[in-house]
């Protein structure tokens, strides 16, 4: 692997996973550079606009920057198995819920054993979405890497057990809601409408999913429901 990725990477695990100095120095360069190019320039407009800026960064930094490790990992990294051997709460609050802090040991795909630490705030998750999907402690889930610098990790929820799982639990609201909807009035050809649709999707979606039970149990409720739809056709 390219040193340059290596050290890219360096870079994104400190901005990641150090959140607090990452805001402290991106605040004091841009305090710096204001006032150089101030005295250079001649113009005391750098001295607020710099400052501006490197504020606006630091922000990005803390909410965004572990969007821009998981996207940089997905895409040259390598793929090895991970599992949580610690999880402990912290004191310190992220959106009104506690941080957690987790210690995981990764596999490599050379049979190397790395210790390697995240919390909630600072884990890079694939894919990108409005949930910290965390596995929990003890199972193994995909996790990818950069020889060099295996310590920075990529979880991949949707290619492990747990992710699959949320991924399977969240296809099914619309088809409960469908269903239930269905069943306050029956002959109504919308709802009938959307709950065909509703399974169709699922179906499709997760027919090779981690629960081929429930799979064949929908294709059954569907056929049944397609039946007596076509029975009560004149």
């Amino acid at each position: 692997m390219s040193d340059i990725y290596v050290y890219d990477l360096a870079v994104l695990y400190f901005l990641t996973h150090h959140p607090i100095w990452s805001f402290l120095i991106i605040l004091f360069f841009s305090f710096a550079m204001g006032i150089l190019l101030s005295i250079w320039r001649n113009h005391g407009k750098w001295f607020f606009i710099l400052p501006i800026l490197g504020f606006l960064a630091a922000m990005f930094n803390i909410f965004f920057t572990h969007h821009l490790n998981a996207l940089f990992l997905n895409a040259v990294g390598t793929e090895g198995t991970a599992v949580v051997v610690y999880a402990e709460e912290t004191n310190s609050l992220y959106n009104d819920q506690y941080v957690w802090e987790y210690e995981a040991v990764l596999k490599t795909s050379e049979g190397q054993d790395v210790v390697t630490n995240f919390t909630t705030m600072s884990a890079s998750i694939y894919p990108l979405r409005n949930a910290i999907l965390i596995p929990p402690k003890g199972e193994v889930f995909v996790a990818k890497y950069v020889p060099g610098f295996e310590g920075n990790i990529l979880i991949m929820s949707d290619k492990s057990d747990y992710g699959k799982k949320w991924v399977l639990n969240k296809d099914l609201k619309p088809v409960a809601k469908a269903e239930a909807q269905l069943a306050t009035s029956p002959a109504n050809p919308t709802f009938i409408s959307e709950y065909r649709l509703a399974l169709q999707a699922f179906i499709e979606k997760h027919r090779d999913g981690p629960d081929p039970d429930l799979i064949r149990q929908y294709k059954q409720k569907l056929e049944a429901f397609e039946a007596t739809e076509r029975e009560r056709q004149p």
